[in-house]
């Protein structure tokens, strides 16, 4: 099937190379000459595992290439846009001016019959008003949200664990919920889930799932706060709830919380709409959950100061991580890079290492001092502080080798990945998040 994407960045590139990858033929539009141009030559523009390699074999069988033309998408049968929904400079509320430019542009080219799949995330209602402008055309628009993890964005595009599909009512609906069961036949073969829902749910799923999240992360960050001043244990915490399968473990792990350019913009953006709706007070407890996870940052920096005798003036502190997670070299609100910057802003000479997002932090922070080697990072180090999980870090680093690297022997465990026991009965003066 002949596919466009429009918009290229993160969700839009690896859509088309994944599409392109399970045989369809797929063309990517963005306005973003550089970028356009990157991916043309087979050059993934950001960090993603499996990315590179179903890029360059779209370009090379001919299925995929990318342009700046916006005509090009004529004769595409399904119309994907997959452009951003950055924060309001001004507010909490979701800025839709790419969304509304890119159907805009969209318009002239469409035929009768074509689908417009709206793939970003937007706040609930967004389908209704985009509804008579594509329909005007003839084509119809359903919304089908993305449920991408970063690291893992080709695996979860090609063999997702669950499909939705938003549609208007009547034929129009049950044609292009029947033609996207054919855009995405690799996983309907496979039996995934393909759930088929009005519009507005499938607007609200995408955020409500962000929602559900982004709480139980901040949940566990609330206990880890109690856990500070009474001794307890939050990861054995952790531990005990998670056995219930009401609850479960996963995303129970306590420490300088979550960031990214989905989660923290995603539950303030649905604040916002909620109270346009005249509800805010159905979700006025994402307000608290948001506070909750910036005030894990601050503790992070507050257990380096009570670590280091109260004060970080001139002391060489090496930051563990720069992207907001592992596998990635995303460094949007990144949590790994707050902490940093906050330690500089204290008087302290920062050293950032990261294996994919070194780069991309430093063109943000060039007052910051990177290097790309670990050991060499961690050489006259004054304490140490894991910020962000990648396994060199978390698994590979042990105790004893970094005793032979630091002038001090201080770790703050930013993400409680590491044995407390291990690094104590080392000699170090181990600190993490909630932790005794």
């Amino acid at each position: 099937m002949r596919l466009s994407v429009i918009g290229c960045g993160y969700l839009g590139a690896v859509h088309a190379a994944a599409m392109a990858s399970i045989g369809h033929e797929v063309v990517g539009i963005d306005v973003d000459q550089r970028k356009v141009a990157s991916l043309s030559k087979g050059e993934a523009p950001f960090f993603e595992p499996g990315l590179q390699e179903i890029l360059t074999e779209g370009i090379a069988s001919g299925r995929l290439r990318f342009t700046t033309d916006m005509s090009q998408a004529q004769g595409a049968k399904v119309h994907f846009v997959g452009v951003g929904t950055p924060q309001q400079k001004d507010g909490y509320a979701a800025d839709l001016t790419y969304v509304n430019a890119a159907v805009d542009g969209l318009l002239p080219y469409l035929s009768a019959g074509d689908i417009v799949a709206g793939k970003s995330t937007v706040p609930v209602g967004t389908a209704a008003e985009l509804t008579p402008r594509v329909e005007a055309t003839g084509a119809t628009l359903v919304w089908n949200p993305e449920f991408l993890r970063e690291g893992f964005a080709v695996k979860d595009t090609i063999d997702p664990d669950r499909l939705v599909v938003g549609v208007p009512a009547g034929d129009p609906g049950e044609t292009a919920a029947d033609v996207l069961r054919e855009v995405y036949h690799t996983a309907v073969a496979k039996d995934t889930p393909f759930i088929v829902t009005d519009l507005a749910t499938a607007e609200l799923v995408k955020v409500a799932a962000n929602a559900f999240l982004a709480t139980k992360i901040s949940f566990i960050n609330a206990m880890a706060e109690i856990a500070e001043v009474t001794g307890a244990d939050v990861t054995q915490l952790a531990d005990a709830i998670g056995h219930d399968v009401r609850i479960g473990r996963r995303f129970l792990g306590a420490g300088i919380g979550f960031g990214g350019g989905c989660l923290p913009k995603d539950i303030r953006a649905f604040s916002a709409r909620a109270e346009e709706l005249g509800r805010g007070e159905s979700v006025a407890f994402l307000r608290e959950v948001d506070a909750i996870n910036l005030r894990r940052r601050e503790r992070a920096v507050q257990l380096v100061l009570e670590a280091l005798d109260g004060s970080v003036f001139k002391k060489n502190i090496t930051v563990l991580g720069a992207a907001f997670k592992p596998h990635s070299d995303d460094i949007r609100d990144s949590p790994a890079l707050d902490v940093a910057v906050r330690l500089h802003g204290l008087g302290a000479w920062v050293t950032i290492t990261d294996p994919a997002a070194i780069h991309n932090a430093q063109r943000l922070h060039p007052q910051l001092n990177y290097v790309e080697d670990r050991d060499e990072a961690l050489r006259e180090a004054d304490a140490i502080i894991l910020v962000t999980e990648w396994d060199e870090y978390r698994r590979e680093l042990t105790p004893e080798h970094a005793a032979t690297l630091t002038r001090g022997k201080v770790v703050i465990d930013g993400r409680n990945g590491w044995d407390a026991t291990a690094w104590r009965g080392a000699g170090w003066a181990y600190h993490g998040m909630g932790r005794p």
